[in-house]
C-alpha cells in the first residue's frame, strides 16, 4: 500500500475474543521498536473506513493499528444481542484483547475519535503500564453534556428541517427515509463539511445503516436523539486519573464543541487543545495535512515515556 508517497507493508488479520473475532489491520511494521498507534473509531457502531486517513501516520516510520470494533464492519456481528451486552466494559476487553494478541500491550499509543475518544479515556482511566500517550479527537467527557450542546446546535437548523425531525422522534418513525434526509442538514454543518463526503466517510454511514444494532442500541437513532443506553454515562470525575500526556483535537463547527471538549482539559494534568478551525467533526478528513501532523508530533514527543 502507498502512504504518503511510501510503500508501506500492509496486514490484514482476526484477533479471536471469546467465541468471536476482531478484524484488525497493520499498516507498517510492528517490529521496528516505534510504539504502534491504535485507532479507536466512533459510534459506537461505526467503522474503521472513516479513519482510515490516519493510516497516513505510518509514513513517519510509526506502524498503525485499525480495527473493527466487534459488532461491526468485517467483525463479528451480533444483531441479536441486547442491551445488556453492549457495555463500554465488553469494548474495553476487546482492546485489552487485541493489544495482547498483537503483541504491543507493552508500548503502545491510541487515537480515540468520538465514541473511540470516551472508550480512550475510559482505557487511560485504568493506566495500563504500556501506554504512552492517547489523542481524544471530537469526544465528549459527558453524554448529557453532549446532548445538550447538540441540541443547542439542532436548534439552529431551519424551522422546517427541525419539525421534520420532532416529528418523527415523537411517533417513533425514526427510521423513516424522511427522518434520515432531516438529518443531513445537521451532519453536513457539524459532522463533514466536505459535501458530498468522501468515500470512506459515505462507507462507514452505509455499514451502521445495513447493520445499526450497535449504535441503536447504545446511541440512539442520531447524534442528537441519544436513546441508548450511554445516554447517563460520564468520566468526568474520573479523569484525574489520567496519567499520561493528552492531545485534544476538535474542529470550530464540531458537534463536539469548546463547551463539550472543556472537562477534558480541566481534569487530565497533562493535556494540550488544538482546535482546528475549518472542520466540523472530523479534522482527520476535513483537515488532515494538518492534522496528521500535529498527531505525528504529539506521538514522536511521547514514545520514551516510562
Amino acid at each position: 500500500m502507498a502512504v504518503g508517497g511510501m510503500m508501506m507493508q500492509v496486514r490484514e488479520g482476526e484477533a479471536p475474543f471469546g467465541e468471536w473475532r476482531t478484524w484488525y489491520r497493520v499498516t507498517g511494521d510492528l517490529g521496528n521498536g516505534r510504539p504502534p498507534m491504535v485507532v479507536l473509531h466512533g459510534g459506537p457502531g461505526c467503522t474503521h473506513d472513516y479513519v482510515d486517513s490516519l493510516k497516513d501516520i505510518a509514513a513517519t516510520g510509526r506502524a498503525v493499528i485499525h480495527y473493527d470494533q466487534l459488532g461491526n464492519g468485517r467483525s463479528t456481528h451480533l444483531p441479536d444481542k441486547g442491551a445488556d451486552f453492549w457495555t463500554v466494559q465488553l469494548f474495553l476487553d476487546e482492546l485489552d484483547n487485541l493489544l495482547d494478541h498483537l503483541g504491543i500491550a507493552g508500548a503502545y499509543h491510541v487515537f480515540g475519535q468520538s465514541w473511540g475518544g470516551m472508550l480512550g479515556s475510559e482505557h487511560a482511566i485504568r493506566r495500563p503500564g504500556g501506554l504512552r500517550s492517547i489523542v481524544i479527537a471530537n469526544s465528549p467527557p459527558s453524554m448529557a453534556l453532549w446532548v445538550e450542546e447538540a441540541n443547542r446546535l439542532r436548534e439552529e437548523l431551519p424551522p422546517e428541517i427541525q419539525a421534520v425531525l420532532l416529528k418523527h422522534e415523537a411517533a417513533g418513525t425514526t427510521l423513516d427515509p424522511e427522518y434520515a434526509e432531516a438529518m443531513k442538514g445537521f451532519y453536513e454543518r457539524h459532522v463533514c463539511r466536505i459535501v458530498p463526503m468522501p468515500d470512506e466517510v459515505a462507507r462507514t454511514f452505509k455499514a451502521i445503516e445495513d447493520d445499526p444494532t450497535v449504535y441503536f442500541t447504545m446511541n440512539g437513532p442520531s447524534e442528537f436523539h441519544v436513546i441508548g443506553t450511554l445516554k447517563s454515562w460520564s468520566v468526568i470525575d474520573r479523569l484525574h486519573r489520567i496519567d499520561v500526556p493528552v492531545l485534544l483535537v476538535s474542529g470550530r463547527y464540531d458537534e463536539a464543541t469548546p463547551k463539550v471538549v472543556q472537562p477534558f482539559a480541566d481534569h487530565i494534568k497533562d493535556v494540550r487543545w488544538t482546535i482546528f478551525e475549518q472542520s466540523s467533526h472530523m479534522p482527520h478528513v476535513e483537515e488532515r495535512d494538518s492534522c496528521m501532523q500535529l498527531v505525528a508530533a504529539f506521538l514522536d514527543e511521547n514514545d520514551g515515556r516510562d
